[in-house]
């Protein structure tokens, strides 16, 4: 059995600044959920799973908020014009054969992993597709990262990540991508990392020292040696940090249940977008669907 998770307010964000500026006659904007409907047909046609689950945050995170209550503060506004679209994203899902998944109070990166966690310990594979660099923590054997291979553009497809595919790409196995993180920070969810650490220090500490539990006990040999006392004032800094990126998994969520479209439901609803280039596509699919079994 495969699955595939989606990252949801990632893809809507990509969607929206990638897709050109589309509207219904009465002016609500529309080319989010063209585009956010076209990507949930090209990761069924790429992946065949039995099931896509597409999760989306609600409320904020209070684990995240008690720990520091400035996480994510820097965050801009979501654009109106995208805000306004967000509900009927969320309506046209199940019509596309996919499941919404949202819980009050939890951020949906831990929901992922934690379905990821689960899924896999039944021998699922699963697939998790975002841009967000904090998802090759969950990387392993049964569970690999779709990344966008050109950003808001549902033709270009997606790329896979396996544990060598990080390594690769962040020159650290999966299971160290908290401790790099943690060393330099997100900006993006306003996590600041140790004062003038970058990639390329963070990782050759990681690649001499193993962890940042092994960095802190060899304070006396790190290079450059102006680090060694930011170091050894930023213990507490780096815990915290590690607290905040590694995901929790212990949450239940249940997405094992295959999911059916709804192809009356999801026509009124193109027909009501007037989405004449989506039901055409539609058709399109359609008609070689029948093709299959004829």
């Amino acid at each position: 059995m495969k699955y595939v998770l989606v990252d949801g307010f990632n893809l809507a964000f990509r969607m929206f600044h990638g897709m050109p500026v589309f509207s219904r006659r009465d002016g609500l904007p529309v080319n989010a959920i063209m585009g956010w409907v076209r990507s949930i047909w090209k990761l069924q046609e790429l992946e065949t799973p039995c099931t896509i689950a597409v999760f989306f945050d609600k409320a904020g995170s209070r684990r995240h908020l008690e720990l520091h209550e400035g996480y994510k503060a820097h965050r801009p506004e979501m654009p109106e014009a995208l805000a306004r679209q967000i509900p009927f994203l969320k309506e046209v899902t199940p019509f596309l054969g996919a499941r919404v998944v949202e819980e009050e109070g939890v951020e949906a990166d831990d929901l992922i992993a934690s379905a990821a966690r689960a899924l896999a310990a039944q021998g699922s594979e699963v697939r998790i597709a975002s841009s967000d660099k904090d998802f090759a923590q969950c990387v392993d054997a049964h569970v690999h990262l779709l990344i966008p291979t050109q950003a808001g553009a549902t033709k270009a497809g997606w790329a896979k990540l396996d544990a060598v595919g990080v390594q690769e790409k962040f020159g650290v196995p999966p299971e160290k991508i908290v401790d790099l993180l943690s060393l330099t920070g997100d900006a993006v969810d306003n996590i600041p990392g140790v004062p003038g650490v970058g990639p390329k220090t963070a990782l050759a500490w990681l690649l001499a020292y193993g962890d940042i539990a092994g960095l802190l006990t060899a304070l006396d040999k790190v290079e450059p040696a102006r680090f060694r006392e930011v170091l050894a004032g930023a213990r507490e800094l780096l815990r915290l940090n590690q607290q905040l990126i590694r995901f929790r998994s212990d949450f239940a969520v249940d997405c094992s249940a295959p999911a059916k479209p709804d192809d009356n439901a999801a026509r009124a609803f193109f027909e009501r977008m007037e989405m004449r280039a989506i039901l055409k596509t539609f058709d399109q699919r359609a008609e070689a669907q029948l093709e299959l079994f004829e």
